[in-house]
């Protein structure tokens, strides 16, 4: 059951974040000028498809009795880019929460000179953020091993296809709260980020309110889509990470954790980039994009054909 749980997340997951993926290649060789948000979230689908492919396949083998599917190298290759896809989600999130906080903040905030300045530093950012998340989880594989090594372990926590090796729990409890360290900061901007965008919009409402609304009026701005779209998926993703953040202390508590707290920390670890492909296909105006540009092509073609 837990493998057939598994296998639907993978399978669900990694064509709908691929297939996101391919909406913004074909935007950029179609002539469209993707904005910052836009950025940001390439960057997203990318590190929600490493996580997939690095967690969800490899523990969907193991959850159906392939455990030795991976030598120590490769256990070591696949836990390393897991953490380093999981920490450019929640970079990409908490920089997408801050940006667009300052996008809508108002003239006369005291955020108004990152107004213009602000998506030149999202494009500087982009790219370090890789370096920086494989320079901080470097040592992270040195704690794991794979099936089939040959190393003398005396205490272990068995992951399926890999597992995690015991030495000092003192000095492994301090390296995981040093993990922890960029995650706690992040998840506070974009706390501090969501509640700014809904106070935001609280009060533009407010502001708005005398006004008669007519039938072009009573539609919400561009802006004011966006921000939503933006607070439905940091909200989507402080849950899903609350969640999987509990099983990851239960793992660290226990020398020889269940089979059920294993499991259970895979299945919310993915649940998050299965779910934000298809929340950004409702809500993100490039996929929106792409569907009109299909429309006007198709309709030029039929015109050309009669003519």
């Amino acid at each position: 059951m837990i493998g057939m749980i598994i296998l639907s997340q993978t399978v669900f997951g990694i064509p709908g974040n691929f297939s996101l993926l391919c909406n913004y290649i074909i935007l950029h060789f179609m002539g469209y000028r993707l904005c910052s948000t836009d950025l940001i979230l390439k960057r997203l689908i990318v590190a929600n498809s490493l996580v997939l492919l690095s967690k969800g396949v490899p523990q969907t083998m193991a959850a159906f009795g392939w455990k030795h599917i991976c030598s120590d190298v490769g256990c070591k290759l696949f836990f390393f880019l897991h953490r380093v896809g999981r920490g450019v989600s929640i970079g990409s999130i908490c920089l997408l929460s801050v940006f667009q906080a300052i996008t809508i903040s108002p003239w006369n905030s005291r955020w108004a000179a990152l107004k213009v300045t602000a998506p030149k530093y999202v494009v500087l950012y982009i790219f370090p953020s890789w370096i920086l998340q494989m320079l901080v989880n470097v040592t992270f594989p040195f704690h794991m091993t794979g099936k089939w090594s040959d190393k003398n372990i005396t205490e272990e926590r068995d992951f399926g296809y890999c597992s995690s090796i015991v030495t000092d729990k003192t000095g492994d409890a301090l390296y995981a709260a040093l993990l922890s360290v960029p995650d706690t900061l992040c998840l506070g901007l974009m706390l501090w980020a969501g509640g700014s965008m809904v106070l935001i919009l609280y009060r533009h409402k407010q502001q708005v309110q005398h006004i008669r609304r007519t039938k072009a009026s009573s539609r919400s701005s561009p802006e004011s889509r966006a921000t939503k779209s933006i607070l439905l998926l940091g909200s989507t993703f402080v849950y899903f990470y609350i969640l999987s953040s509990i099983f990851q202390v239960l793992l660290a508590l226990f020398d020889q954790p269940s089979w059920f707290i294993v499991d259970m920390s895979v299945i919310t670890a993915v649940c998050f980039p299965i779910v934000s492909p298809f929340l950004l296909m409702s809500h993100n105006s490039s996929v929106h994009r792409l569907y009109l540009a299909w429309i006007r092509n198709a309709k030029s073609s039929t015109i050309m054909r009669k003519v």
